[in-house]
């Protein structure tokens, strides 16, 4: 054995015994504080012997913590992810009571309420001690997750890098800030709450910064969709009505993502952006990558390896990660308690209710996903895959109910650039080199309900249009919220149906569905997209009175010479003729009038599409769900995302202009337009150093039923630890 070989047998050894010595430390500690625990015979015992015993039962408890608790999880893998984050601490109270048993003369005694505290404060501590010694020893954390990649590549589990060492071309990870708009992030890295950030962008051979424009659906599910998969042709919204099969599309119910990935891949004829030894991570959509976790459309699958929650396995087989993530857990379901009662105290407006389970579903957006995901990105890395996507909701969750530019977001970002800081730490140490891209699907724009500042409900509004009977209290329209659509998947429970659209009150009357400040109206017995001459016919007061409502914008409504957009005090102005700044777009921007076009072309367009009101001075809008920071339509920075990239790859625009060259259209006031344009920009970055990307086959595509397939370079086996492997590394830096 080498010189070097020792120096690394001998700073292990050391950590092991630094971790030892704290936690028998701890144990002493806790047995003097606690009435119901201890560790001294009935006669009492010196300190020596007392110390001794506390040694035995921590080395005790550390062995079983390494040893039985991956087994012990992998067998509780049937058990929901969030039912087994709250046993943590009942599986951990087990794992010292067996250690206690342990301790030679049953010195070792405790209350299994009292283990339960016991077991969680040793695991922090001992996770704290190790993370402090990794910080100050890279190279360690480094060797561990290295080992790991190891075991998998030689099991045939996963690739390897191309060539040994840090050889052969870079690997790229793709980091997606959900909602975060570019106005967001320079903000926040200007003010020093992402340090990480602003590092890269100060940096004269780091990062460069862009915005882009989505399109008039400015949402997850859009723009997820035409980043991974190239095309998001024919989603008009967040959630939508389909009157052939008379049922509603959600972006973050699992079989509507799985069928929106079918037609997706079947429009293009390709995989998706990962489909060359990649991995997606926490998405809506698997993107044609082979290690999937948390992946929305694979909830609706099933079969060995289809579960969405394969992932969790991989992080909470380590009990260091699953103590520190409950704490963390809890610390954030306190906080966001804490945090709304000053909003109400203070009276600070706009607000809205943030009661009942939303708690626990930002404590799960902001905590659990976000640990969860880093380290999945964290092992892709050290296994040496080609590309990464990973999708980090928390800033989303909690600025829709906080707004985007509350001092609760802002605590969000400064959380997240930790995360970040820890991702790109440890490229540093990977088997191959890593450039990191940063990018976002939308932005947020602030903004009061539309209910809150006008006392009804767009479909309460509807109704009364069409002469309709109208409660009289207003009521709450449902949220869109992937945070809890993956809370009810991680439960085991359905996804939530959308009553007034299954089961109307009458088949003659509308549905009413909302995406954030974009509405959409359709007539479930009118077959095809109704025309503005038959919904005048049966209810000639709605559209005008939707037109000159104040909350309200403008309306897209199908003609019978042509689609038009109306306004207020009657503007009327046919989508063949929009123009920017002009008519009932004039407040929107750049753009919206191709946005509004493109959007009229789809076959699921809505009967009425409408979007609010837009401030172009306060850039506030009005949502029609309960959300002060909403997504979805026109109308301020909900539109404008954001793409970070090293230096090292061609500029966007450069390739949009070569594009143009080529006879692509000009986009509409220049710059990136459009998540299909983002994918086509990633996948060039990732044939710069890869060389190009394999489309699948075109045949089977068609009308082919994907829910029965794997897509292609799907994995069959989830990307979880065997039994003896060591269980994935916590994740230092990203606790609460």
């Amino acid at each position: 054995m080498g010189d070097g070989k020792w120096r690394t047998a001998g700073r292990a050894l050391m950590r092991v015994i630094a971790v030892w010595a704290v936690s028998t430390l701890t144990m002493l500690a806790l047995a003097g504080i606690l009435p119901d625990f201890q560790l001294q015979s009935d006669d009492g015992d010196t300190i020596t012997r007392t110390a001794f015993t506390a040694a035995w039962g921590a080395g005790a408890f550390g062995l079983l913590s390494a040893l039985v608790w991956p087994v012990l999880v992998r067998s509780l893998l049937i058990v929901p992810a969030l039912v087994l984050g709250a046993l943590v601490f009942f599986l951990n109270g087990s794992l010292l009571l067996m250690a206690l048993r342990l301790i030679p003369d049953g010195r070792g005694d405790a209350a299994p309420e009292t283990a339960v505290v016991v077991a969680a404060v040793m695991s922090a501590v001992a996770s704290a001690t190790s993370t402090a010694l990794a910080v100050r020893d890279d190279e360690a954390y480094r060797r561990r997750l290295s080992r790991l990649a190891d075991r998998r590549r030689r099991r045939g589990r996963t690739p390897g890098p191309p060539e040994p060492g840090r050889e052969g071309p870079p690997g790229t990870v793709f980091l997606q800030l959900d909602g975060v708009g570019h106005d967001v992030l320079v903000k926040a890295a200007a003010d020093g709450l992402m340090p990480t950030v602003a590092g890269w962008l100060a940096d004269s051979s780091g990062h460069r910064l862009t915005p882009w424009r989505t399109d008039w659906s400015s949402q997850t599910g859009a723009s997820q969709l035409g980043i991974l998969h190239g095309s998001n042709h024919d989603v008009p919204a967040f959630r939508w009505y389909e009157k052939e099969t008379r049922t509603v599309m959600v972006s973050s119910r699992p079989a509507s993502a799985l069928e929106m990935q079918r037609r997706a891949i079947a429009h293009t004829r390709d995989g998706g952006l990962l489909t060359v030894d990649g991995a997606s991570r926490g998405n809506l959509f698997s993107g044609g990558a082979g290690q999937l976790a948390l992946v929305l459309s694979m909830a609706a699958r099933r079969g060995k390896g289809r579960r969405s929650r394969a992932g969790y396995f991989a992080y909470f087989s380590d009990p260091a990660n699953a103590t520190r993530t409950a704490l963390s857990f809890v610390a954030e379901v306190v906080r966001e308690i804490g945090q709304s009662t000053r909003a109400r105290a203070r009276k600070v407006t706009p607000r809205i209710k943030r009661g009942g389970l939303y708690p626990f579903i930002r404590a799960f957006a902001t905590v659990v996903e976000r640990d969860v995901v880093a380290a999945a990105v964290l092992g892709d890395m050290f296994a040496g895959r080609t590309a990464v996507y990973a999708d980090l909701v928390a800033y989303d969750e909690v600025a829709h109910h906080s707004g985007p530019h509350s001092r609760d977001a802002e605590k969000v970002l400064e959380r997240l650039d930790r995360s970040l800081a820890l991702i790109a730490k440890i490229a540093d140490h990977t088997p191959r080199a890593y450039r990191i891209v940063l990018l976002s699907d939308h932005g947020q724009s602030p903004g009061e309900t539309f209910a809150g500042k006008y006392g009804l409900t767009l479909k309460d509004l509807v109704r009364a249009g069409c002469g309709l009977p109208v409660p009289r209290r207003a009521q709450r329209t449902r949220s869109a919220s992937e945070a809890r659509d993956a809370v009810r998947i991680a439960l085991h429970r359905p996804p939530e149906e959308e009553p007034e659209a299954e089961h109307p009150a009458k088949h003659s009357d509308p549905i009413v569905l909302a995406s954030g400040n974009l509405g959409l109206l359709s007539f479930p017995d009118i077959e095809g997209r109704a025309t503005r001459e038959q919904i005048e016919r049966r209810h000639p007061a709605l559209l005008s009175t939707l037109a000159n409502h104040p909350g309200i914008g403008f309306l897209l409504v199908r003609a019978e010479h042509g689609s038009v957009v109306l306004g207020p005090g009657g503007a009327e102005v046919p989508v063949a003729g929009l123009t920017d700044g002009e008519g009932p777009l004039a407040e929107f921007g750049v753009g919206a009038a191709a946005a509004v076009r493109r959007t009229d072309t789809f076959p699921h367009v809505a009967d009425v599409m409408v979007n609010s009101m837009y401030d172009p001075v306060t850039g506030t809008v009005h949502a029609f769900e309960e959300q002060i920071g909403s997504h979805g339509g026109l109308g301020g920075e909900q539109s404008r995302p954001f793409l970070l990239w090293p230096r090292g790859l061609t500029d966007p625009l450069d390739i949009v202009a070569a594009e143009t060259a080529e006879g692509a259209p000009v986009p509409p006031g220049g710059g990136l337009v459009g998540a299909e344009a983002v994918h086509r920009v990633l996948t060039r970055w990732l044939q710069e150093s890869s060389g190009p990307q394999v489309p699948v086959r075109a045949e089977g595509f068609a009308g082919a039923d994907l829910a029965d397939e794997p897509f292609p370079g799907e994995a069959s086996v989830p990307d979880a630890p065997v039994p003896g492997e060591a269980p994935v590394p916590d994740v230092p830096g990203t606790t609460t």
